[in-house]
């Protein structure tokens, strides 16, 4: 792809603003102890810049930048913003508390819109000027390396571009190594952040550029890459989109994009690529949340196919219908079974889950009406792919019955505590058959489902301690058939997680909720013991 600028180089800078951007996403709230984690994993990546957040500015992040990890490549970001008007540099409170931190680097944020100078801080347009270079220029005596984020950079230019220029000007005299454009409302097009960069480096070299954009129009990965491509030379983002509104450029995308489809260097260490999906969810973990399964690169989806006719020709060449080779970044392909789905869908999950099968099996043909059969029931494998190998390896006659369910009860109760306060408890009684002994054992939980697992499990445990690390990461319930109220069909549908970072998805379906529950806690049990080699229990 030709550059607009190809003078500016080929070497990017990344810099990393989850810490900051990415907390002021609603319902994220970042603990010490994850603002540490995920440094390290960025540092780890080989990330330029790592911004830890604005010292002064919260509880959290005063502690955070009292006590960093170490960093063995990555730059320690302080943010904060220029000197208020009426005050010197060096007697500004909130200047102070970015520049007396253990970070070496510190990017300041500036107006660059002449409306907000005029009307949100009442100064004088050529005195807000002077604020910007005294700050600039005091931090640079007290930093190593200073930035300047130009706030509302495109909104400014559009509106009065030698105003916004000016504030450019005048940070770049006061030494700041980096000017950042931002697009700060996410309002900006492609097209307009390309022409509008382009203007830009006729007089402020790319070398000397960022671009840092949000994602209010879904443009901010492609308003990213067109300020690259036009010559800015250094990136922000956040790890999966994170960030306020409708979040900032995914730099989990940009990476891949920037490096593999655009050819530009970066200071991403040897295997970086690969660790990619890992950070993605990494951070999902943190926050408890579910991954995007279809997240370009990274997601459960991003690599799946699911007709019958794509699948035959991904088998002969990947390229077809996958634009990188998904272990690039550390994802897998998926051959998704479901009612579209032919003989040759199914052929290629048998290898991708290491079944060795003539495709003239009987098996084969019945599996194909099972899977239709049972989706047209209400079942949906294209979304649960450990109850699919489950399924096959049953009809194959390839995996052991762990136990088998004789009963279950589950009771729900509302109440009042001994407080006054109104609870509602579920209890679960289930009754097995584990190595020809029956066990019944009681569970209390929150909720049904989570009394019947407890029961399952302390029975369970005992026998298969391989157990013990598995968990239930989320739980979703589908009506599928609503003229039937109540008593409509449901889908639940499970996905688990063990010590080893596997995760897995598992369906049931039934009228009846917790039987659909059952249904799936089963095969999410089964499909973890089988996975870790368990053999079945001994009579005794």
């Amino acid at each position: 792809m030709p550059l607009s600028n190809p003078s500016s180089g080929n070497r990017l800078y990344l810099f990393d603003t989850t810490l900051r951007d990415g907390a002021q996403t609603q319902g994220v709230d970042f603990s010490v102890a994850d603002k540490s984690a995920i440094a390290r994993e960025l540092d780890l990546l080989g990330v330029d810049y790592i911004e830890g957040g604005w010292p002064g500015a919260n509880p959290t992040d005063d502690r955070f930048f009292a006590d960093p990890p170490e960093f063995t490549s990555a730059k320690f970001v302080a943010f904060g913003m220029t000197r208020r008007a009426g005050r010197s540099a060096a007697n500004d409170p909130g200047l102070a508390a970015i520049l007396s931190t253990r970070a070496r680097t510190v990017c300041m944020v500036g107006k660059t819109w002449d409306f907000h100078v005029d009307v949100a801080l009442e100064v004088d347009r050529g005195e807000y000027l002077e604020i910007i270079a005294d700050s600039l220029a005091y931090a640079g005596t007290r930093m190593e390396e200073t930035m300047f984020d130009a706030e509302h950079f495109f909104d400014g230019y559009k509106a009065n571009p030698d105003y916004a220029m000016a504030c450019l000007k005048a940070a770049e005299k006061a030494g700041a190594r980096w000017l950042v454009l931002c697009d700060t409302n996410g309002g900006t097009l492609p097209h307009e952040i390309e022409r509008i960069v382009g203007e830009v480096v006729k007089t402020i070299p790319g070398e000397r550029l960022g671009i840092h954009t949000h994602n209010d129009t879904e443009n901010a990965v492609a308003n990213t890459l067109a300020a690259v491509r036009a010559g800015v030379r250094q990136v922000q983002g956040t790890i999966n989109g994170l960030g306020e509104r409708c979040g900032n450029a995914n730099m989990i995308s940009l990476i891949p994009n920037l490096v593999l489809k655009m050819g530009f260097e970066t200071g991403l260490k040897d295997g970086a690529m690969a660790r990619l999906t890992h950070l993605s969810r990494l951070l999902d973990d943190r926050l408890n949340v579910v991954p995007n399964r279809s997240a370009a690169y990274v997601g459960t989806r991003a690599f799946a196919h699911k007709g019958g006719l794509h699948v035959s020709a991904v088998e002969k060449d990947p390229k077809t219908y996958e634009h990188v080779d998904p272990e690039v970044v550390c994802n897998q392909r998926i051959i998704v079974v479901s009612d579209q789905a032919g003989r040759s869908n199914i052929m290629a999950r048998f290898r991708q889950i290491g079944l060795e099968v003539d495709p003239k099996h009987p098996g084969v043909a019945r599996l194909l009406e099972i899977v239709k059969e049972r989706e047209a029931e209400g079942y949906a494998y294209d979304g649960a792919d450990a109850s699919f190998e489950l399924l096959a390896r049953h009809q194959l006659h390839t995996v052991p019955d762990y136990f088998t369910l004789q009963s279950f009860r589950v009771l729900a109760e509302r109440r009042l505590n001994a407080r006054g306060v109104l609870v509602a408890m579920s209890e679960a009684t289930v009754k097995l058959d584990i190595a020809s002994r029956r066990v019944m054992e009681v569970g209390e939980g929150n909720g049904p489902v989570n009394a019947l697992d407890a029961a399952l499990r302390k029975a369970l445990l005992p026998v298969y301690p391989e157990l013990s690390d598995m968990r239930l990461v989320d739980f979703k319930v589908r009506i599928l058939d609503s003229t039937g109220g109540t008593a409509a069909t449901t889908r639940v549908m499970i996905e688990s997680a063990d010590g080893g970072g596997r995760r897995w998805s598992t369906i049931g379906v039934s009228p009846n909720i917790v039987d659909a529950s059952y249904n799936a806690l089963y095969d999410a049990i089964t499909y973890k013991l089988f996975r870790d080699g368990a053999r079945p229990a001994e009579p005794g």
